[in-house]
């Protein structure tokens, strides 16, 4: 129970990796607040998750507009009256060329998943410094520390997800307040079926890469895990996770590998 009682705000809680940390969230005896723009399928994780016992506050909003986000922590606030824990993991990914994707749908990749983000941490952070302590994480990506073909804008909002959370951890060094950056790879989740292709659709497919990577479940766990010991960083995932660490040590060797990648 190692968030017993705490309040867990999740965004990008309908599906996948969300979905996954709200379960995991009661398990370790969290109430929540859940949060999407998946209204329906929303509604059944919070069923499932008030059928576990969970105090559970059902808060849709779309993280694409400041004025939804920012309405949304009053609701919060008003009623739990405080949040512990803050998991900024709602998000979208891209499946398109850089020369071929217009600014529209990078503009949008960057709305959903840097200044959603921001614009949730900002909001809350005020009564979180003021209630004395707390948690804040944010799911990045191995994209957030490298590029990679078809994902220049996805990319991009992660690069800045690091830059942003990585400069907050610093900053609240002694203010009781943790900054978790989690960076998976290959989650089994529908990730790439909601991918933005170069006209704004659905890429509406499972890529190869995701079907073979770990389950949702225990992604979740390695990430609340890593939120309660307050680290820094943690890496979420299997083999690929190795190019993180070639790209940091090995560049040129990252660069030759990458390049090899054929965009599909």
């Amino acid at each position: 129970m190692k968030f017993k009682d705490k309040v867990i705000w999740i965004t990008g809680a309908a599906s996948g990796i969300g979905e996954a940390l709200a379960y995991k969230s009661v398990e370790y005896g969290g109430n929540l607040i859940l949060s999407d723009i998946d209204e329906p399928g929303l509604a059944k994780v919070v069923s499932d998750c008030e059928s576990s016992g969970a105090r559970v506050l059902n808060l849709p909003f779309d993280l694409s507009s400041r004025e939804s986000v920012e309405k949304a922590v009053p609701h919060a606030l008003k009623h739990f009256g405080r949040v512990d824990v803050l998991i900024n993991n709602g998000g979208i990914s891209q499946r398109s060329l850089t020369w071929e994707t217009p600014l529209e749908v990078d503009y949008k990749i960057m709305n959903i998943n840097y200044y959603g983000a921001v614009v949730l941490t900002k909001a809350l952070l005020p009564t979180m410094m003021e209630q004395g302590g707390g948690y804040i994480a944010v799911t990045s990506s191995i994209t957030g520390k490298f590029g990679f073909p078809l994902r220049s804008a996805y990319a991009a909002s992660k690069h800045a997800t690091q830059g942003f959370f990585e400069t907050l951890g610093i900053e609240l060094a002694g203010k009781n307040i943790s900054v978790t950056i989690a960076m998976p790879g290959r989650v089994q989740t529908k990730i790439s079926i909601h991918a933005l292709t170069k006209d704004g659709t659905a890429h509406g497919k499972m890529d190869p890469g995701q079907a073979s990577g770990i389950p949702a479940d225990i992604a979740a766990k390695k990430y609340l895990d890593a939120i309660y010991k307050r680290k820094s960083e943690v890496l979420i995932g299997g083999k690929e996770l190795m190019m993180v660490h070639i790209r940091r040590f090995l560049p040129s060797l990252f660069y030759r590998l990458a390049r090899k990648i054929k965009p599909e």
